[in-house]
């Protein structure tokens, strides 16, 4: 990215006084993270902010600012900024009528560039990592709040530190935001660490059903399931990543029944293996590591389809690999 297209974000910014944010619906910690660490930054140079997640942001209280998120925007605006997504339908039904967004800044290989600028870095490991090299560069600080904001994007989407993309650079980022101010130990374990009774009891519903197929393992997570737990989200639970972590799992995956005959997919993978294409194959996005697809169906329908497809990507894979 050039300084010149940095200078041209800073003048809009500069130039405009009511500024919307959103990201991704069912957000994860680097959206949350992202929308507020830039949402906090330009409250503090003086903008007025809406900060928008369709879905909203309950599991994040923990984060500074998070009591700013709304689930719709609630004022006009002349300018949009989207954190953390690959295409605009992402974001669900909360842009509705407002137009093409100003800026989009993202780190997913699957971006469609579909803003007016968009700061696409797909090395970087999380959105929150290139918001701390530009935000500065875009005339706005980063306080011990938009710090911690910014780090908890960084610990969720690469796991604790984790994945095949952290790098020394990342770890050096790391390292200034917590001279910044954030606390690591407290971001890591609010991050990963905690959960709910309630989410760990949704846990169970799901590896009661885990399966296994050389190399591929994978479970469901029923509307049922959620009701009977009272788990309040359409998420599962972050339990896709304690799939990841099993020995024999070269891909791990996930489906999600969801409202309106739609099944959540979320696929994990070894550095060996790219699964961001079968995603975008059903009309999602991700990295390499790590990606997801909504797909219309019913659950065993989708489980069927999208079984036999990633058995081939693996095998394909594997092969070319050698």
């Amino acid at each position: 990215m050039t300084r010149t297209i940095d200078q041209k974000i800073a003048d809009r910014i500069s130039a405009h006084q009511n500024i919307l944010i959103v990201s991704h619906v069912r957000p994860d910690a680097d959206a949350v993270g992202s929308l507020l660490g830039v949402g906090l930054a330009l409250k503090d140079a003086g903008k007025n902010v809406q900060m928008v997640l369709e879905d909203g942001a309950d599991k994040y209280r923990y984060l500074p600012g998070s009591e700013n998120i709304t689930l719709a925007p609630y004022e006009p605006v002349d300018m949009i900024i989207i954190v953390d997504c690959s295409d605009p339908d992402r974001v669900g039904g909360v842009l509705s009528g407002h137009g093409k967004p100003d800026l989009v800044v993202d780190h997913h290989k699957t971006n469609l560039n579909f803003g007016e600028i968009n700061v696409v870095e797909p090395d970087e490991a999380a959105t929150a990592a290139i918001l701390f090299d530009h935000l500065p560069e875009w005339g706005l600080k980063i306080t011990p709040e938009v710090a911690t904001c910014l780090l908890s994007g960084i610990v969720g989407d690469t796991i604790g530190f984790r994945t095949s993309n952290v790098t020394s650079s990342l770890m050096r980022k790391t390292s200034e935001l917590m001279d910044m101010g954030a606390d690591l130990s407290s971001v890591y374990r609010e991050e990963l660490i905690a959960k709910s009774f309630k989410a760990v009891r949704y846990w169970g519903a799901g590896l009661s059903r885990l399966e296994k197929d050389d190399g591929l393992v994978w479970t469901s997570l029923k509307l049922s399931d959620r009701q009977e737990v009272g788990y309040p989200t359409n998420d599962d639970a972050d339990l896709v990543n304690v799939l990841s972590s099993i020995r024999e799992a070269e891909i791990a995956l996930i489906f999600v029944e969801q409202l309106e005959n739609k099944v959540k997919i979320s696929w994990r993978a070894r550095p060996k293996f790219d699964v961001s294409q079968i995603a975008f194959q059903f009309g999602g996005g991700g990295h390499a590591a790590a990606a997801g697809a909504d797909v219309e169906g019913a659950l065993e329908d989708v489980k069927k389809q999208i079984i036999t497809e990633t058995k081939k990507l693996l095998i394909n894979q594997r092969t070319n690999k050698g």
